[in-house]
């Protein structure tokens, strides 16, 4: 897979929606001979057309990652309890939650039309499977498919949907977990683990993912039988990252000393720092995405602006005290093992 897009460092750069996956952080990992993935989720697909352009530009191999629709809908009464709980968070910062369940699909079907009009080297999918139909009109577009997995199951069906390779994630991982089932947590597998429990079942090429901070954690990834693994919560902190300037300090705050997988922010499982958020509101959040996601948003959004980080979401990886303040090229050679 890597030699035929051209890449000679096995480490590429994971997408990270909302901000921190900026064109230049993607365009940055294809000169220093890796990939990035653009973050389609949450963005419009004039706005993604826009980055693909921009990365374009550059003359890199890189890959664009879409969230397959996988809803999980919230019940009226649910989505009320919560909003209700939430309010006094928000009327501190004087912003308006959404009054009833916002159920969307991050317009899906207008970027993969995207895509099949102006087709990219890799499409990465995650949250869920797509169609049997999608995967190969991708391919037959020209682009090569990733799946997301986080499992051995996910894995055969994965494949038996077409997918060129997998991006076998464990539970280690910061941000949202890509599972199939976000109404179970996914176990706490070792990566290493996870990897020989996929190549039992599968001959796809594999790319590790989550928990990846050393090049001890690299070379643990592909001796397990990865071709290559992607970093999303080792980047956070590189100077081409968009992510904001309190998460990229909370990374290595020693206040910030645990994370936990939480719905609180999203309804969806996903890692992120432990804060004040995390511990008052995950007993009580419905696992409802994406309707969670958009009743919290204007919430996390004033939070951010003011430097919040009680109520931010803390997207991070079990090794987010390694992330450092230096270019891509470095952390990505440096866990590849060349500097």
């Amino acid at each position: 897979m890597l030699t035929d897009l051209g890449i000679s460092l096995p480490v590429l750069a994971a997408p990270m929606a909302g901000g921190p996956t900026a064109p230049n952080l993607v365009a940055a990992a294809g000169h220093a001979g890796s990939m990035g993935f653009l973050a389609g989720g949450y963005k419009t697909p004039a706005a993604l057309a826009e980055q693909i352009a921009a990365v374009r530009g550059d003359g890199v191999p890189f890959g664009v990652n879409l969230f397959a629709p996988n809803p999980v809908p919230a019940s009226e009464e649910d989505y009320r309890a919560y909003r209700d709980t939430l309010l006094s968070e928000a009327d501190r910062y004087g912003v308006h939650l959404p009054d009833t369940p916002v159920e969307d699909d991050d317009h899906w079907a207008a970027k993969i039309d995207l895509l099949l009009a102006d087709p990219v080297p890799v499409v990465s999918l995650t949250f869920g499977l797509p169609h049997g139909d999608v995967v190969a009109a991708l391919r037959a577009a020209g682009s090569m498919v990733v799946q997301t997995v986080t499992s051995a199951p996910e894995a055969r069906l994965a494949e038996e949907a077409g997918v060129d390779a997998l991006i076998v994630q464990s539970s280690a991982a910061g941000g949202h977990s890509g599972t199939f089932t976000p109404t179970r947590t996914p176990p706490e597998v070792p990566l290493p683990r996870l990897l020989r429990d996929v190549r039992a079942d599968t001959r796809l090429p594999l790319i590790g993912a989550g928990g990846i901070s050393r090049p001890a954690d690299v070379a643990a990834a592909v001796g397990a039988g990865a071709e290559a693994v992607t970093v999303g919560t080792s980047l956070l902190r590189t100077h081409e990252s968009g992510t904001s300037a309190p998460h990229k300090a909370a990374l290595v705050d020693p206040d910030f000393d645990a994370t936990v997988v939480t719905r609180a922010f999203t309804g969806r499982p996903a890692r992120a720092l432990r804060n004040r958020f995390t511990d008052r509101y995950e007993p009580i959040a419905p696992c409802a995405y994406p309707a969670v996601h958009h009743l919290t948003s204007p919430l996390r959004k004033a939070a951010s602006s003011a430097g919040d980080t009680g109520l931010i979401h803390l997207w991070a990886g079990t090794g987010h005290h390694d992330a450092r303040e230096e270019p891509v090229a470095d952390t990505l050679a440096r866990l590849a093992g060349e500097s």
